[in-house]
């Protein structure tokens, strides 16, 4: 697969290049943070094509480094932060047209786009951050325990873990509690 990719890299950059200038840059090495967020901060596009996938850190890393707000997300809908990343342009990766007109849209995006789209993305990640989830899970085990349930949710009481049936009816009840 890695020689397969180094040779579409190759063509594109043969027929779309020029005398110093290479459209794709494929870099398939390992590179430090500080290394990874340049590269964030050089790109105009960031794919994540993923075709199937939870949170996908690569996007919400690729907004992070953005503080100029410029660049373009692409995203899966099957990435989990495509829930999230409203603002990206979400496609399907199992359809070709939309992600071409994707990527067209992507690489004529005017500045001014990119940053009506880029900031919101970034006000997320900065509201969604793992202290902020950490915290939550720590708050929903004390409520848990409070009221006695987590030893029966995590199985803790040596009681068998409790059934799926079981879990969203406790997830569902919270809901409800919560509107």
């Amino acid at each position: 697969l890695h020689d397969e990719c180094h040779r579409y890299a190759e063509e594109l950059n043969r027929r779309y290049g020029s005398e110093g200038y290479r459209p794709v840059i494929m870099v398939a090495e390992h590179h430090s943070q500080e290394q990874v967020y340049e590269i964030y901060r050089a790109a105009d596009i960031c794919m994540v094509t993923s075709l199937h996938d939870g949170m996908n850190l690569v996007a919400k890393e690729f907004v992070a480094a953005r503080d100029d707000e410029q660049g373009v997300l692409m995203l899966s809908t099957f990435a989990g932060a495509s829930r999230e990343l409203l603002e990206a342009l979400i496609v399907n990766p199992y359809d070709a047209a939309m992600m071409s007109g994707a990527l067209l849209q992507a690489l004529t995006m005017a500045p001014e786009e990119q940053r009506e789209r880029m900031r919101p993305m970034r006000e997320t990640i900065r509201n969604n951050n793992v202290y902020r989830w950490a915290g939550s899970m720590l708050l929903d085990a004390a409520r848990l325990r409070k009221r006695g349930d987590l030893d029966r949710v995590t199985g803790a009481a040596g009681d068998p873990p409790p059934s799926v049936d079981n879990v969203v009816s406790i997830f569902e009840r919270r809901r409800m509690a919560m509107s």
